[in-house]
């Protein structure tokens, strides 16, 4: 099935060969082209990173693929898998919702599923907690949750660590890791952390005023180290690449 929005063809896809195919993406704001003609695709339980400066296009691509970018002009085809999750920087918790009942939102008959989730996240227990009760790294673990046991096929996260303390931002990227493996979906995440991008993708793209400027296949060992020469080669390439020098 494909719709079209905004001079956008999103179709979406059973195919097991590719869980996203942009072709030719152009969105534009007003008189200023934010994505110039991108082409990008992703595998199936392939984690892509996406690095780049502010306004270089990146928060605009993962919207376009979440179909959260109604009424931005432009054009193009997106081809995307029909079962999609986002989670955010903030984790968008229903305040007034008891944490079980955040993480089922809008399916029917799955609070044992949304234990089971709970309990992947390190939050057996809480169920019946407030958000209010708990500290940023618990609500991004229950966005985590909510995310993850609806299975989607693709999972889109925008600098969803990115308002937690470093301490807490390692353990995510652990529990992260643990759950991508699991539950093997394609990942696209949003992040201006270079290291983040190289602990956690296999792939990292790096975006400059709305086109791919470098691109780094990851193939340091897990799980991976900043103390690794090879890690320190990598981060330095892709700050090259970002117009960063040290």
């Amino acid at each position: 099935m494909a719709t079209h929005t905004g001079g956008l063809t999103t179709t979406l896809t059973r195919d097991t060969t590719v869980a996203v195919e942009v072709t030719s993406l152009v969105r534009r704001y007003a008189d200023r082209v934010v994505l110039d003609e991108l082409d990008l695709a992703i595998k199936p339980g392939e984690f892509v990173a996406l690095l780049g400066k502010s306004g270089s296009g990146k928060s605009t691509l993962l919207r376009a693929l979440a179909g959260l970018d109604h009424g931005v002009a432009g054009s193009g085809d997106l081809v995307v898998p029909e079962n999609v999750s986002v989670v955010f920087q903030d984790s968008r918790l229903l305040p007034w919702a008891r944490v079980l009942d955040n993480v089922v939102l809008g399916l029917s008959g799955a609070e044992e599923r949304g234990r089971k989730s709970l309990a992947e996240v390190g939050l057996a227990g809480r169920e019946n907690a407030w958000p209010s009760e708990l500290s940023g790294g618990e609500q991004q673990r229950v966005a985590l949750a909510r995310s993850l046991v609806r299975e989607p096929e693709l999972l889109l996260a925008d600098e969803p660590f990115g308002a937690l303390d470093a301490l807490t931002r390692l353990k995510m990227h652990a529990l992260l890791r643990k759950l991508c493996a699991a539950h093997q979906p394609a990942v696209l995440l949003v992040t201006h952390d270079v290291d983040e991008s190289i602990v956690l993708a296999d792939r990292v793209i790096v975006l400059d005023e709305g086109r791919i400027v470098a691109t780094e296949t990851i193939e340091l060992s897990t799980p991976r180290s900043p103390a690794d020469p090879g890690f320190a080669a990598v981060r330095s390439r892709l700050l090259d690449a970002l117009g960063v020098s040290l």
